[in-house]
């Protein structure tokens, strides 16, 4: 009796260690299909902040592009501004305005019988153009030379802006002496400043040439009269 007793325990003993065998069986596989699940949802979670910071990447190379172009067309306002005026120095802009040189003119001459005699330098702009006479004495030589006419006039004039047909008017003495010398010329040289690398010949008849003057740039012909 003891001896079917024992046997039923140790029977009743291998059923509750083989349960919690498979207990600790299905606990350890629980655990483990937690783990890997775990492991799964760590590594998608960095991949979705890897996805959330390439997508905040891309959207700030997008923005910092967006800038530069932005300021890339600022710039290039800006260097088109510097092609058509000039630094103040206060930051901002004035007009640049284009100067005269003989190749911009029309020339053409007249005969003049004030004053003794002189001859009357007309200067227009050519078609298309429109610049400025500078406020000084235009350049007037005579001869093989050079001789050069000297002032007219004790002061300077005003820029002339030239455009359309708007016109300037000198008037060249060439002879301001009272005596009988002078070179025999038909033709002078008229620069817009010593520095104008276009002078032109203008042909003006046989004239005297002696000592010669010549008055400012006017926006009148009756106020281009080179009295001595």
């Amino acid at each position: 009796m003891f001896g079917n007793r024992r046997k039923a325990l140790l029977v009743s003993a291998a059923l509750v260690g083989g349960a919690m065998l498979m207990t600790a069986c299905q606990d350890s596989d629980a655990t483990k299909d937690n783990g890997a699940g775990a492991a799964k949802g760590s590594s998608a979670s960095p991949g979705k902040a890897g996805d959330s910071g390439s997508s905040s990447g891309s959207s700030s190379a997008g923005s910092g592009k967006d800038t530069a172009k932005g300021n890339g067309g600022s710039g290039k306002g800006t260097d088109d501004g510097a092609g058509s005026g000039a630094d103040t120095g206060n930051g901002g802009r004035e007009q640049v305005e284009q100067s005269c040189g003989a190749n911009d003119i029309s020339w053409s001459t007249r005969s003049e019988t004030q004053a003794g005699g002189y001859i009357l330098v007309i200067a227009k702009a050519k078609p298309g153009i429109t610049c400025y006479l500078p406020a000084e004495l235009p350049t007037v030589a005579f001869g093989s030379d050079g001789t050069q006419a000297g002032p007219a006039e004790q002061s300077v004039g005003e820029q002339i802006k030239l455009s359309g047909s708007t016109a300037a008017y000198a008037g060249v003495n060439p002879k301001s002496t009272n005596t009988d010398g002078g070179k025999e010329l038909d033709s002078i040289i008229v620069a817009v400043g010593d520095n104008d690398p276009n002078p032109e010949s203008l042909p003006v008849g046989t004239i005297t040439v002696d000592k010669p003057i010549v008055t400012n740039w006017h926006t009148a012909p009756t106020d281009a009269v080179p009295f001595s």
